[in-house]
């Protein structure tokens, strides 16, 4: 994670660096006599001097750019961790039932409670429908 920050950190600087020495640049025969063929120099791109340390500075810093960059995006890949990522689950419990004959907690208004099950009606002794005549 602090390694993430610290190359965030170096990434911006690097980018505002390399702006600078960018803009701080001298142009190379970019005036309009050069445009329209009024260069005294007959090579395609301009006479090419010695790299300055401006030029240096520019690779150096546009290298840098580019690792950072790639850096950055392999970290990122990866996501962000997370401290109870190794961790097991708490175990479940279960929920628990009231002892029979203990109160029932209120429902809450609004609502009408669950109705229990009729319990069976219990059969008395079988009786036949028309009773024998008695002799």
């Amino acid at each position: 994670m602090i390694l993430h920050y610290t190359l965030t950190t170096v990434y911006v600087l690097v980018c505002l660096m390399l702006l600078l020495v960018i803009l701080l640049q001298q142009g190379k025969g970019g005036d309009m006599a050069s445009a329209f063929g009024g260069g005294s120099s007959q090579t395609a791109f301009g006479a090419r001097g010695g790299a300055t340390l401006m030029t240096k500075l520019t690779t150096i810093f546009a290298v840098l750019f580019m690792v950072l960059a790639l850096a950055l995006a392999i970290i990122g890949q990866r996501g962000p961790g997370s401290l109870v990522s190794g961790t097991a689950p708490p175990p479940a419990t279960k929920p628990t039932t009231p002892a029979p004959g203990a109160p029932t907690p209120a429902a809450p208004a609004g609502t009408t409670p669950p109705q229990a099950p009729a319990a069976p009606a219990t059969p008395g002794p079988e009786t036949p429908a028309t009773a024998p005549p008695a002799k």
